[in-house]
């Protein structure tokens, strides 16, 4: 298959394949004679498998490791669960700071609760004083 039915059947960029390829996440296709790329079932296994460690967060280095991992199979699988328990901590970590980051914006609306003009405005009062470098009631 080309590229494009490559991308079509895994709602992946052509530009991502390219780069996942540059990268060596992805095997480079054999060319045809017309020089095109020719994907086989193998690249679109792999392709799915990326996005779907994608899609849990992982990065490209990750990735690249747990395909070495499905490339060997017979491999102790210890690594694989340090770096998922990694992944676990990172994500705990992402949701901290965004629960803070959602308290931060909760305080910063409760600034202006009724419609103004924005030289009234609370929300603008603020952001203006944060730019002077002076506190602000969400990042006390």
């Amino acid at each position: 298959m080309r590229i494009g039915l490559l991308a079509k059947r895994t709602g992946c960029e052509v530009e991502t394949i390219r780069y996942y390829e540059k990268e060596g996440l992805l095997a480079a296709p054999i060319r045809d004679g017309s020089g095109y790329r020719r994907y086989e079932g193998r690249h679109l296994e792999d392709l799915q498998f990326i996005r779907h460690c994608r899609s849990l967060g992982m990065r490209l280095a990750e990735i690249r490791i747990l395909l070495n991992f499905r490339d060997q199979p017979h491999q102790d699988c210890e690594q694989v669960n340090r770096l998922l328990d990694a992944q676990i901590i990172r994500v705990q970590e992402q949701m901290l700071a965004m629960q803070t980051l959602l308290e931060q914006l909760n305080l910063l609306r409760a600034e202006c609760v009724v419609r103004q003009q924005s030289v009234e405005c609370g929300i603008m009062k603020t952001l203006n004083l944060a730019a002077k470098g002076e506190k602000c009631p969400c990042h006390e």
